[in-house]
């Protein structure tokens, strides 16, 4: 399966997260699973290119071209997909992987958790997408989602798209089910 990983690419974040990060990817690669992933050698993004290297799993890196400037692309990616734009590279990876897993991360992580949310809300895939919430880092999201569904901005369907656990084992499961029926779960058209 080609699993891709939405995450941080800073290296101003405690090593819990990155110690969380890699031990998944290391488990991911050794169940025979490929990293489909931004393309960055550092933050989370960084860990789980290392995880799925020693590993022994297969990565595809995914980054717009001005990105590759020293210090920023992780360089033992078996293969690498350069983009004209953020917006190319996000379709790219939405196109071509088999699951989602969210990672703790910044506001382009948020952008590109709500985006694959979204295409699935609206019935166009119905890949596995999880929140691995380490450390409690998405308690706060989720609540937000609970709330615009308490408030009636968002429809309840909603929380049966994801799934959010700090336990990787539960990650691996929920990922290894594989497509989710979505077919009733459409919100709109």
């Amino acid at each position: 399966m080609r699993i891709c990983i939405f995450g941080a690419a800073s290296n101003d974040i405690d090593h819990v997260y990155v110690d969380g990060v890699y031990q998944l990817a290391c488990t991911l690669a050794g169940r025979g699973h490929s990293l489909m992933f931004g393309g960055g050698m550092n933050g989370l993004m960084g860990a789980s290119a290392r995880g799925f290297t020693d590993g022994g799993g297969h990565i595809i890196g995914v980054a717009p071209r001005f990105f590759d400037q020293p210090g920023v692309l992780y360089g033992q990616c078996d293969e690498f997909v350069f983009t004209d734009s953020m917006r190319d590279r996000k379709k790219y990876m939405e196109d071509n992987s088999d699951a989602f897993i969210v990672v703790p991360g910044g506001i382009g992580t948020y952008e590109e958790f709500f985006e694959v949310l979204t295409l699935k809300s609206l019935g166009r895939h119905g890949k596995p997408i999880v929140l691995y919430n380490i450390n409690g880092f998405y308690d706060n999201l989720v609540r937000l989602i609970e709330e615009g569904d308490e408030k009636g901005f968002i429809s309840t369907v909603v929380h049966s798209l994801y799934e959010c656990t700090d336990d990787p084992d539960e990650v691996i499961r929920y990922i290894e089910a594989g497509d989710m029926d979505t077919g009733d779960a459409k919100i709109y058209g």
